[in-house]
């Protein structure tokens, strides 16, 4: 059966209804017309845009969850929290806050803004300003240089006189954003970063969401894919559990799982892709999370606080997380990698050590439980979200160009949306269609099927 992209997106407006079985409780099939490895995001957005063209698909997941780099906690602490991605974007074209009312969850808007500390007071209004202007100015160089021929690191094009707030800045731009040093962080890539300052919210987490989006689909948990045989024609796929022989498969993991060589290929992945995937490097984001009953940091509710750092040792906080006790700080780039690769109770120690020098020891006496992630020492993603080297922005459109009948998704494939959920789950969604197409279940048209970057939305351009 084939059917037309207009037909398509009629199934897939339908497809909360499907009966789809889960396949973690049951044999693993031997046969399917896509396979999926990885049920994050982007593993999911593909999975549904196949299931809605009524083809059978199976998604494979190496860990014992849905979710990825989106995983919501709810046994720690009273309060779900979200250990990975904790953000939506461009909630007027973005297709998983609709899906996200769909099924029962609540989205909320964001904090839009920061507060600001220095030492163990507030910044005054005359102080905020100059570091908004620090800000806007770096940025400003950050763009210009992207317009140039040569690419550079975000760092070397930086302004001299930023003063006072240099470590801000530098924190705010590289760490904070991309989970890189501004030194390790492409200015093409930056600069092409779509606007993401409509932050929206999942009340019960981003990981719950996609737990619920993932539902229906069938998912082999705790099923990691070992080797890809490949052509132009089919692929098989062999896991402990067995082989999948398919016409295609997806392939959603990290650039760093990708390049560590963790999944076998044959034919071995093209040199030119591998490449590409090695200019895409995950930074390191992790939460440090603290329990702080009676407030005595005295913040309000999603209140984000940064300070005035003379270095990049430093950390954002997100505090009293949807009006709970929970207050995250929030640590990236080298610092945060260093930091993370110490072990949990350094990462603590730094935490505590932190918020004393900004509110006092009796705060950092007042915390009770704890907890904080290391992505980077997660085997199955090995750190946060994609950030191209200089040079290497244009990596991330090689990323999307298939291997045979392999295609390859998730954020670091595209282009303005890298370091997104909202980018993995587009990017699921394009390489299904492009997968579908290959095996025929889907034919052109004149237009494309509409995603979050072809609806309403600026064309890419420096900020």
């Amino acid at each position: 059966m084939t059917i037309t992209r207009r037909g398509f997106l009629s199934a897939s407006a339908g497809l909360a209804a499907m009966p789809v079985l889960r396949a973690t409780a049951a044999p693993l099939p031997r046969d399917a017309d896509i396979v999926v490895i990885g049920a994050g995001a982007a593993g999911i957005a593909a999975a549904r845009r196949v299931m809605a063209a009524n083809r059978k698909v199976v998604v494979l997941e190496a860990a014992s969850q849905i979710g990825g780099r989106c995983i919501t906690d709810s046994t720690t602490f009273d309060t779900p929290f979200d250990r990975g991605a904790r953000w939506m974007h461009n909630p007027e074209t973005n297709p998983m806050v609709r899906l996200a009312r769909s099924v029962g969850l609540e989205v909320l808007q964001a904090p839009s803004g920061q507060k600001m500390r220095i030492g163990r007071r507030n910044a005054r209004a005359g102080e905020t300003e100059e570091f908004l202007a620090a800000l806007v100015r770096a940025n400003r160089a950050i763009d210009e240089a992207a317009r140039g021929r040569l690419d550079s690191s975000c760092a070397s094009v930086l302004p001299k006189d930023l003063g006072d707030w240099a470590g801000a800045v530098e924190f705010v731009l590289g760490p904070s954003f991309a989970g890189k040093d501004l030194k390790e962080l492409s200015a093409i890539d930056k600069a092409r970063a779509q606007d993401r300052n409509s932050a929206i919210a999942c009340r019960q987490g981003l990981g719950t969401l996609i737990t619920k989006l993932g539902e229906q689909a069938p998912v082999a948990l705790s099923t990691p894919a070992s080797r890809i045989v490949w052509s132009n024609r089919d692929v098989s796929v062999e896991t402990q559990a067995g082989k999948i022989a398919a016409r295609a498969a997806i392939v959603t993991v990290s650039t760093n799982v990708l390049t560590a060589g963790a999944i076998k290929f044959a034919p071995d992945i093209p040199k030119r892709t591998l490449d590409a995937a090695s200019k895409l490097t995950l930074g390191s984001y992790d939460h440090i999370v603290l329990q702080l009953p009676g407030n005595p940091l005295g913040l309000s509710r999603d209140d984000v606080l940064i300070e005035q750092s003379n270095s990049t040792r430093t950390a954002l906080l997100f505090a009293n997380i949807g009006g709970s006790s929970l207050c995250s700080i929030d640590v990236g780039g080298s610092f945060g990698r260093d930091l993370s690769e110490q072990g949990e109770k350094a990462m603590v120690a730094f935490a505590k050590e932190w918020i004393t020098k900004l509110f006092g020891s009796e705060a950092a006496a007042a915390v009770q439980k704890t907890s904080a992630t290391r992505w980077n020492a997660s085997p199955y993603v090995m750190g946060a979200m994609s950030a191209a080297a200089p040079g290497g922005q244009l990596s991330r459109r090689i990323l999307t160009e298939p291997m045979g009948n392999v295609f390859l998704a998730g954020e670091a494939t595209h282009e303005t949306l890298w370091g997104t959920v909202d980018g993995a789950w587009e990017s699921g969604e394009r390489a299904a269609d492009a997968a579908l197409r290959k095996i025929g279940a889907i034919r052109d048209e004149s237009t494309e099927v509409p995603t979050q970057s072809t609806k309403k939305r600026r064309v890419p351009r420096p900020r």
